[in-house]
Parts: C-alpha cells; sequence; structure tokens
C-alpha cells in the first residue's frame, strides 16, 4: 500500500535549484520551461535557505496584483511589516520573494505523513533533505504517477470464494460497516451486495470495497436503505 511507502522511493532526485541572487524573471522562466510549480533557493554552499513558488509570484507590481499593502495607515503602524511586503512584490532577486525557513521531509518520512502535510498546509512540492543537504523534491505529481499506476495493474486471477472472503474480510475491518446484514454472493467475478444500510455513504462505501476486490468484474448493488428515524425502507433503484 502506499501509505507504507517511504519518501525515498517517490521522490525526484534530479533537482533543479537557483540562488538567492537569480533573478524573478529567471525563476519564472525555470518554473514554467520544466513544468514545475516551486524551485528549492540554495546558498553558495548548497545549504536549503528557501523556496520559491508560483505562490510567491502572484502578487506582484507588474500584474498590477501588489495592492495597496493597507495604505499610510498601516504604513505608519507597522512600518517594517509594509516594507517587507513592498519587497516581497517589487524585488527583481529571488531572496526578496522567496519563503524562508521551509518545511522539509526526509528519505525516511512516510508518504502518508507527507500527504496529509501537503493537504493540511496546501503545500504542491516538498524539499528533501538529508543530514541536511537537499536531495531531492516530492510533489503532488509524484503521489498522481503512483496512483494511475496503482490503477491500471493487472489483478491476479481469483477465484469467487477469495474475491468473497476479501469483501468480507474488509467490510469486518471497516468501522463504518454494519455490523451484520450483509450478504455477498460471487458467480463469475460478478459481485450481488445485498442487505441494509442507514446512509447513502454507506452503500457507496460497501460498493467501493466490493469493486476494489481483486478480478472484480462488476458489481450489483441490491442494498436496501432504512432511513434510522422513520424506519422507512428504501430499496435499491
Amino acid at each position: 500500500m502506499v501509505s507504507t511507502l517511504k519518501v525515498d522511493s517517490l521522490m525526484s532526485r534530479n533537482t533543479i535549484s537557483v540562488l538567492p541572487t537569480t533573478t524573478v524573471a529567471d525563476a519564472a522562466r525555470i518554473m514554467l520551461a520544466n513544468r514545475i510549480s516551486g524551485l528549492p533557493v540554495l546558498d553558495e554552499h548548497g545549504r536549503l535557505v528557501g523556496i520559491v513558488t508560483e505562490g510567491d509570484l502572484l502578487r506582484r507590481a507588474e500584474l498590477g496584483t501588489a495592492g495597496e499593502h493597507g495604505g499610510w495607515l498601516r504604513a505608519f503602524l507597522m512600518p517594517a511589516t509594509a516594507a517587507a511586503e513592498y519587497v516581497a512584490t517589487h524585488s527583481r532577486h529571488v531572496s526578496g520573494v522567496m519563503s524562508h525557513h521551509p518545511v522539509f521531509v526526509t528519505p525516511e518520512t512516510e508518504l502518508s505523513e507527507v500527504a496529509m502535510l501537503m493537504l493540511r498546509k496546501h503545500f504542491k512540492r516538498l524539499p528533501v533533505l538529508k543530514d541536511g543537504a537537499l536531495v531531492g523534491m516530492i510533489s503532488r505529481s509524484d503521489f498522481l504517477r503512483v496512483l494511475a499506476r496503482k490503477l491500471i495493474e493487472t489483478a491476479e486471477p481469483c477465484s469467487d470464494a477469495a474475491i468473497g472472503d476479501f469483501i468480507r474480510t474488509e467490510l469486518r475491518h471497516a468501522p463504518w460497516a454494519p455490523r451484520s446484514g450483509i450478504k455477498i454472493d460471487v458467480k463469475n467475478k460478478v459481485v450481488n451486495v445485498e442487505g441494509t444500510i442507514f446512509s447513502d455513504e454507506e452503500r457507496q462505501a460497501v460498493l467501493v470495497i466490493a469493486e476494489n476486490a481483486p478480478g472484480v468484474k462488476t458489481v450489483q448493488d441490491h442494498l436496501t436503505l432504512v432511513d434510522p428515524a422513520s424506519g422507512i425502507a428504501f430499496p435499491a433503484a
């Protein structure tokens, strides 16, 4: 499963980086030419000092998106903040627009942890460090490549009995699944699902378990939805 894999198995090792002195124009051209959303920024000793992304370049004076930085009142009350925002929207060099102290992962970080970090913080790419040195990058597209490969992998031939056992085992381990009342019948790799569920979400989840069983050709839904409040039953359409 993907959740047990480590960053080392997925990361891109041919990393493109820039210097703090690289111009914003050059950084933008590099991102466009290589179809990437961000670049690690290394100092003259090869140490990671920041990251510059598409998001860092959204607010720019050249685009008319810099804004007014809060106007004169903010400049008067918080001059340092206003000055920093001016640099970020007008600087010609990466050092002025990059994000400092970037979040990073290591080759031994589990992919499940990286995925949650990307979702929680809205990261598209993360630098990978080993002993303080940049050794790669991992991006959302790396996850998509693994997903696409796994979705098209040819399942090994399975018997009807093995398919049924797989589905029943998955249902037993699913905390949301009804404890009883779900009947699984498999014939010629066609799964017939019968029984009672209490929400449409449960129905969809049961059917997903069935269709993910290795070797399944199709799934027939004969589940009956019972409204918990009224007790009214709604058979499958």
